[in-house]
């Protein structure tokens, strides 16, 4: 008898401890690093300490580091496993940091967040048709300033009737058509393809539709009304001679600073081609937050990136680091829409195109071709776009 209890107590100890081995142990804490930019320490913080409090149900040991999102793809394919779990980064290196195999596919929860974010945040953060991350921002772009003097907000919903009211009053709308960043978004705008293809940059802006879209170009730079330079230009004019300009809230402080009660912004207008009223495009520069392939803790490092770039994050965000939202509602808040730049930005997001589909030799011709036509080039429109489309996809400048 005393054997077989013995026996018993032996059994019912192993059991006991098989139990407490199985899984995972209660006790076990989730340690997780997270990288973020110097300036969004304080507020990583505050956000970490509240996932926190959501989560009790594990414990968690979550260490914050200062890696920028400029930087971020240097120092994460670096050392892949040294790097932190959660990372914010630009959207321009995702490609390089999916091509080291450093990003996680998201695909828990994903058309929640395909569906909460603006288009163009949720293309830049996406690869092949795969998400990658997880959009956190949208607010380098560009969109119209106006002074509403001249323009009525109905004025300023179409180009074709901004460069008649500036003709009829003497004034300027200002516009870097030189610059590659700033005149695709005629074309863009009307349908036109920019993409890489196997590697190639190819383009489509010299076909039928493209020559609509050049010489409706030339006929705004041929304008009176038109004015062309960098923000300099723009900044010392704005108020006199220029009614109206394209440009990013980089120079919003000046605008408002001295546009005063006439300040004003809102997204790129319309033009009309062929009969039909096109709205132009632009393109979009997003942060987004990423997790790392090598992480221990997948599902957690998920759950916190998810956190860290939701609605109220995105907000918070914007309140403390002026930073403007991906997240729609959160850019349709009131205190978003009550900042003039960022809620145009906001309002242009639907329309903008991400710089994944941008190779280097695209920015080159498309700056020659603005040129042609800021120096009133009489050579044939169809002639001008073919030479640009073949120095961008040959990456050949004649």
């Amino acid at each position: 008898m005393k054997r077989f209890v013995k026996v018993m107590t032996v059994l019912m100890v192993s059991l006991a401890l098989a139990g407490c081995s199985s899984g995972k142990p209660a006790s076990e804490t989730i340690n997780l690093k997270v990288w973020g930019s110097q300036d969004s320490q304080e507020f990583l913080s505050k956000r970490i300490e509240k996932f926190k409090e959501l989560n009790t149900d594990k414990t968690y040991n979550i260490e914050l580091g200062v890696v920028g999102e400029p930087d971020a793809r240097d120092y994460v394919t670096q050392d892949i496993e040294a790097a932190a779990d959660v990372f914010a980064f630009a959207n321009d290196q995702i490609t390089d940091l999916v091509e080291a195999g450093a990003l996680y596919e998201i695909t828990k929860d994903k058309e929640r967040i395909v569906k909460d974010n603006v288009p163009g945040s949720v293309d830049a953060a996406t690869i092949d048709g795969k998400l990658y991350a997880y959009p956190m921002t949208a607010d380098n772009g560009y969109f119209m300033y106006y002074d509403k003097s001249v323009f009525t907000e109905e004025d300023v919903k179409s180009l074709d009737s901004m460069v008649k009211v500036a003709e009829e009053k003497n004034k300027k709308i200002f516009m870097d058509v030189s610059n590659g960043w700033y005149n695709a978004s005629f074309f863009l705008g009307a349908g036109g393809k920019l993409a890489v293809e196997n590697g190639k940059q190819v383009t489509d802006f010299n076909n039928a539709r493209g020559l609509q879209v050049g010489e409706y170009m030339r006929s705004f730079t041929a304008s009176p009304a038109f004015l062309t330079g960098d923000d300099t230009v723009l900044q010392a004019g704005m108020g006199d001679t220029i009614a109206a300009g394209v440009s990013g809230t980089w120079v919003a402080e000046s605008m408002e600073k001295t546009l005063g009660d006439n300040y004003a912004a809102t997204k790129l207008p319309t033009f009309n081609i062929g009969g039909e009223d096109v709205q132009m495009a632009s393109f979009g520069g997003y942060k987004l937050m990423g997790v790392k392939t090598k992480t221990e803790h997948p599902i957690e490092a998920m759950a916190l990136a998810d956190f860290l770039t939701n609605e109220e994050s995105q907000l918070e965000r914007f309140n403390t680091l002026k930073l403007g939202p991906s997240n729609i509602k959160a850019a349709e808040s009131e205190a978003v829409q009550a900042n003039v730049a960022l809620s145009a930005l906001a309002e242009q997001a639907q329309f903008a195109h991400s710089q994944k589909s941008v190779l280097s030799n695209y920015w080159t011709p498309s700056e020659a071709f603005g040129l042609a036509l800021e120096d009133k080039n009489p050579a044939p429109m169809q002639e001008l776009l073919d030479q640009m489309v073949k120095q961008i996809q040959e990456g050949v400048i004649e």
